[in-house]
């Protein structure tokens, strides 16, 4: 899956190069490999302007701003915590496009009772409405899982590099 993700990760540098984009990531279950990807790709150091790793709860609402009571409530694996999470990255970096995700990648469920597999994405474009999409991984192995959740994010993210 390694190419086809770098791949897809030029595709997206090239159409935020094409509409003057800069991308920044908000990630938890995937622990900065959204980033990791999109930082190989050509034209990285002008698009790619950083990312956040914020795997708890405690980081997600102090680092990104994700309101504690909301990840209460929704826990800190929901459509909703995904759009907060990149609202809240967009809101503390320069750039123009945000990608999130959050989920849980196992080996066991997280301390909400969120299935291993349960993961989350959402983009979010400066001035624009968020954008989130829930996958249901059946992956049995981490490392598998959280490429599927990589390419779910960059696929939402070069849907929304394009509008």
């Amino acid at each position: 899956m390694s190419r086809q993700l770098d791949r897809l990760a030029e595709r997206i540098l090239k159409k935020a190069k094409a509409a003057g984009l800069q991308i920044v990531t908000a990630e938890s279950c995937t622990a900065g490999t959204v980033a990791h990807v999109l930082s190989k790709g050509e034209g990285a150091s002008k698009h790619l302007a950083g990312g956040f790793v914020t795997y708890t709860k405690d980081m997600k609402s102090r680092v990104l701003g994700v309101p504690m009571a909301m990840l209460k409530s929704k826990s800190a694996v929901a459509a909703e915590i995904a759009e907060a999470m990149a609202r809240g990255a967009l809101a503390r970096s320069g750039a123009s496009i945000a990608v999130a995700v959050t989920g849980v990648a196992g080996p066991d469920p997280d301390e909400d009772g969120n299935p291993v597999g349960l993961i989350y994405c959402a983009v979010v474009r400066r001035g624009q409405a968020p954008r989130s999409v829930r996958l249901q991984s059946t992956a049995t192995q981490r490392r598998a899982l959280i490429d599927e959740a990589t390419l779910e994010a960059l696929t939402l993210l070069r849907g929304a590099c394009e509008d």
